[in-house]
């Protein structure tokens, strides 16, 4: 694994995208939490969750610059490996992903804390951060992959962000594209 953790302390995870609504590990708390220097962007090629090979859909990705708000997850120390295992298996599976430790202000004016997080890697194949949105519409309104359809990841990534107070413009207004796509 790329990152360390001091053995027997407890791990903070972000979550930008699907992580926030289905993280799939045991967790202490859940706060919403604002990282700075990246973006949520779909910016990656997606061959299996949301696409095939033939027809690949997108999935979201920590691009540089500017700031993300998500939700950050305490894992405790003892479900630690566990959760780094269940982790690199479901987001390092191609390496699209580098995984990091990143400052993490928390709501309530906690923080900042060092969480782990997974940031796009511009230099692999399946980058592809400079889709315009309409590009992006066409893409996620046909696709769909073992985890469902792409709408359905979009979807539920900005039902939750507003779950939490979060108005992400361009993901909204890329929902209501796709959206056009499927029903004229």
């Amino acid at each position: 694994m790329d990152i360390t953790v001091d053995t027997g302390a407890d791990l903070w995870v972000f979550g930008y995208g699907s992580l926030m609504w289905n993280p799939g590990f045991p967790f202490l708390e859940s706060q919403p939490a604002v990282i700075g220097g990246y973006h949520r962007r779909f910016c990656v090629s997606s061959h299996r969750y949301r696409g095939t090979p033939e027809r690949p859909g997108l999935v979201l990705g920590l691009d540089r610059g500017g700031s993300c708000r998500g939700l950050a997850f305490r894992v405790a120390s003892e479900h630690v490996p566990a959760t780094l295992d269940y982790l690199w298996e479901r987001e390092m599976i191609n390496r699209v992903y580098r995984p990091k430790m990143v400052p993490v202000r928390l709501g309530g004016g906690r923080g900042p804390v060092s969480a782990c997080t997974f940031v796009v890697d511009r230099r692999h194949c399946q980058y592809c951060g400079c889709l315009d949105e309409s590009t992006m519409a066409d893409r996620i309104a046909g696709c769909r992959g073992e985890r469902g359809p792409n709408l359905d990841y979009l979807a539920n990534t900005v039902a939750h962000l507003e779950e939490l107070g979060i108005r992400d413009k361009s993901l909204s207004s890329l929902l209501a594209a796709v959206k056009r796509r499927i029903n004229p």
